[in-house]
């Protein structure tokens, strides 16, 4: 870690030009030769993307940020403060520590805390920040963290593993086994440390995709965040062997959308029924779990097709997700199309329809935005329609 940039006339002028054009910026004369201007300018940027994504760190003085691409990678203080949520005791071991904002939030739920970072700079930048944040149950280890679980005698409660979605020779992988390290293949060796793993995957990986590669799972969260998928987490427990719990969670501005059911392989039947006064729209997190039939009958609101995954009932409901009151159901036909949308503004979604939003924006001339919602999609007759709506704040 180069501590050059902790001196105050610099400290300073990282926090003054916070939120500044970097391009200009960066043709500007160095104001402090005897130290590299690229790296200034990596504080700056890095503070930049930290004051909405970890506002903790950005109110703390004397913070150092490591490149940019880390703060992007690593865990926003929202997600990792409902993570850390889901778990706790005694102690925690971090397997692949990163900057550490998931550690910062876990050492609040356990009495200690242990971050492993492979990373020697990374590592020291860690232990700089929570001196500065005043963390003082969290351990240090820089190097692989295999080496430390092999040499130590201490057994865990808990162990979480967020592992490189990298690999050398594949570039960006999803499945875990491609994954460094290869969780699957050292989940013995991991069980010989603690009965309890929490285990951070790509949000893109397949959820039977990864419940394929892994067994004595319990739970599996899936957390969004206004509602785009951020993190899906499988919880694993030595021995574990009964139902599989999905739990989802779309953290909001002031509230946080919960959903679960359990995983079965036998789906339940929901009803179906033809557009009524309201509409709804899952969150990404309910989408991403593909918990469609199990939504629809807890909520005990009809489901407009199989393959819609949009709901529809009389009288309003709290749910999980966007609420619209339907204005107009029309039928999509060129007609019907010229007399109610054509060269009109709206915000367009398709849910199993043929055609693409792009398509149908360019075929009618409709401009985005406005106050009406059109969802494009298919009802229960398998008739093409478009449901015309007002959203509900």
């Amino acid at each position: 870690m180069n501590t050059s940039i902790l001196r105050k006339d610099i400290q300073h002028f990282i926090i003054e030009n916070t939120g500044a054009d970097l391009t200009k910026l960066a043709l500007q004369k160095n104001p402090f030769p005897d130290v590299e201007w690229i790296l200034i300018l990596n504080q700056i940027e890095a503070r930049t993307k930290a004051k909405d994504k970890l506002p903790s760190w950005f109110a703390t003085e004397n913070i150092v940020y490591p490149t940019k691409i880390s703060v992007e990678q690593t865990s926003s203080e929202k997600t990792a403060l409902y993570k850390a949520s889901l778990i706790s005791g005694n102690s925690l071991i971090d397997l692949t520590g990163g900057f550490g904002v998931d550690d910062f939030y876990f050492s609040k739920q356990f009495q200690s805390v242990t971050h492993c970072e492979i990373n020697e700079d990374l590592s020291a930048i860690v232990q700089h920040n929570f001196e500065q944040l005043k963390i003082e149950n969290c351990h240090f280890y820089t190097g692989d963290s295999f080496h430390l679980l092999e040499e130590t005698k201490h057994k865990f409660d808990w162990i979480y593993i967020d592992p490189s979605r990298r690999n050398d020779s594949k570039g960006k992988v999803f499945m875990l086994k491609d994954c460094l390290p290869n969780v699957p293949e050292l989940l013995e060796f991991y069980f010989e440390k603690a009965d309890s793993i929490l285990i951070k995957t790509a949000p893109l990986l397949d959820i039977s995709a990864g419940l394929s590669e892994l067994k004595n799972v319990k739970n599996i969260h899936i957390i969004a965040l206004e509602n785009e998928v951020k993190e899906l987490l499988f919880e694993i427990h030595k021995n574990y062997s009964g139902p599989i719990t999905l739990k989802t969670a779309n953290i909001l501005k002031e509230s946080t959308e919960i959903f679960e059911f359990n995983f079965d392989n036998e789906k339940p039947f929901p009803d179906y029924d033809l557009p009524k006064k309201y509409l709804y729209e899952p969150n990404a997190a309910i989408m991403k779990s593909g918990g469609f039939d199990e939504v629809g009958i807890a909520f005990e609101i009809k489901k407009l097709h199989k393959h819609s995954h949009l709901y529809t009932s009389e009288q309003l409901i709290d749910f999980p997700g966007r609420k619209f009151e339907i204005q107009k159901v029309i039928f999509y036909t060129k007609n019907e199309m010229k007399n109610e949308l054509a060269n009109q503004q709206a915000n367009i979604t398709t849910r199993n329809f043929p055609e693409t939003v792009e398509n149908i924006r360019k075929k009618w001339k409709i401009k985005n935005g406005g106050n009406l919602y059109c969802f494009f999609t298919t009802d229960v007759k398998d008739n093409k329609i478009v449901l015309i709506c007002t959203k509900i704040i």
